[in-house]
């Protein structure tokens, strides 16, 4: 068996895969925590103890944190996402026990000084300027929060400006003690190692951290409603989504929704990308995306156009799913579909980040080790009616929204994009 798991006494999962040929090793602590899981005025504080975790431990300044890692060729990184936040490196295997101690340290013995938290705010909010100023990614943001409406899920996984200011150190300590305990968390590792020499490393770096006596609070069921938001902007072009629903990560129905998802909007063979970019030359960023979470989904088209195009953009959109919804397709649609989406799942396999990323989140979801096998025949299992009905089901008159920035006023929308 390739992937193994053992449990430590205090609650934390370390979960490996063996890759025999690989000259390297990626290696993750996953903390199942997000953005949420913040209580309103603490918005953003997940992002930044992501960012202050590399910012100096007990034993390491944050320049030597930077010259060990610059001095083995090593790669190391963070991010947040809303239900999980990730510490994590990619190294040479000859380097597995230094970045071991490495990754311990800086997740156990940080030290968040005050000094250095005042700089790194300054960094967070020009990361949030520079997201405002990015109106592909910001009309996303807005889409998020229009949908999910008062919901964590809608909350920005970066903060607020006022928000992110407001952060003390108290507070840092506050959610750590709150959220980063044993059983939270999950190791994972994929690439050249020996699950057993790894497993005995890190129980003895980390069997210092106490399980946690009482459970962290439980995630509030996701609601959302259906709304049509606009925010004026200057811009060249008018960035607008238009989303519902969609399934969690872990229903039978995403195999269904990702195979619809490919087909209107997520290769360059799609429906979207092949009418309105290829053929009119509407758009030259235009596709769909799928967002799943533990207990909730959304899926969402964005496309970006000239304010005299967007009329066109938007009936474009709703005549293409209005096609699948209908009908308009064939086995060999199906077949393309499973076949790019195969491609994309076993070329993962020769990427140790990948393969790192999936037994990560299989544990989380699941509770266990999904294998490319079952996978796959999920995936293949689905037929044309239920891609059909995956359309109806996310595009109905009931559940949808846009949100829309730009030049551009909502009087000047012609089309009534929401009525399926």
């Amino acid at each position: 068996m390739k992937h193994r798991k053992t449990v430590f006494d205090n609650g934390i999962r370390l979960i490996t895969e063996r890759v025999a040929h690989a000259k390297s090793i990626s290696m993750g602590i996953w903390v199942n925590a997000g953005s949420r899981d913040e209580d309103e005025e603490d918005r953003g504080i997940f992002h930044f103890i992501e960012h202050m975790i590399f910012k100096g431990t007990k034993r390491r300044s944050a320049m030597q944190i930077a010259k060990d890692l610059d001095a083995i060729g090593g790669l190391s990184n963070a991010f947040t996402t809303k239900e999980q936040t990730c510490f994590y490196a990619r190294v040479l295997d000859r380097h597995l026990p230094f970045i071991m101690d490495l990754l311990s340290d800086i997740f156990i013995n940080s030290v968040f000084a005050e000094r250095d938290m005042e700089l790194e705010k300054s960094v967070v909010l020009q990361e949030i300027h520079m997201m405002e100023d990015s109106p592909d990614e910001y009309v996303q943001v807005l889409f998020d929060q229009a949908f999910w409406g008062a919901d964590p899920l809608g909350k920005p996984i970066l903060g607020t400006k006022e928000t992110v200011a407001g952060i003390t150190r108290d507070d840092i300590v506050r959610y750590v003690s709150r959220f980063y305990s044993p059983t939270r968390v999950v190791i994972a590792a994929a690439g050249n190692l020996d699950h057993d020499l790894v497993a005995a490393s890190l129980k003895q770096l980390f069997e210092a951290l106490p399980r946690q006596q009482s459970p962290s609070p439980a995630r509030s069921t996701p609601s959302s409603k259906p709304s049509v938001s606009f925010h004026s902007k200057e811009l060249e072009q008018v960035h607008l989504c238009l989303g519902a629903k969609a399934a969690s990560l872990s229903a039978r129905e995403r195999f269904a929704e990702t195979i619809f998802n490919t087909l209107l909007g997520g290769n360059m063979s799609s429906r979207l990308f092949q009418e309105i970019r290829e053929k009119r030359g509407l758009a030259y960023a235009v596709y769909s995306s799928l967002s799943g979470y533990i207990d909730a989904g959304m899926m969402k088209v964005y496309v970006a156009t000239d304010k005299e195009q967007t009329n066109q953009a938007l009936e474009l959109i709703v005549q293409l799913i209005k096609g699948i919804q209908r009908g308009d397709l064939d086995d060999g649609d199906l077949a393309r579909a499973k076949e790019c989406l195969t491609g994309g799942i076993l070329l993962g396999t020769e990427n140790n980040d990948v393969l790192m990323t999936r037994l990560a989140r299989n544990e989380f979801i699941f509770g266990k080790y999904i294998s490319y096998r079952e996978l796959l025949a999920e995936l293949n299992k689905v037929t044309l009616d239920e891609v059909v009905e995956a359309s109806k089901r996310i595009f109905s008159s009931e559940g949808l929204s846009l949100t829309v920035l730009g030049p551009i006023h909502e009087d000047q929308i012609a089309v009534d994009p929401i009525n399926f």
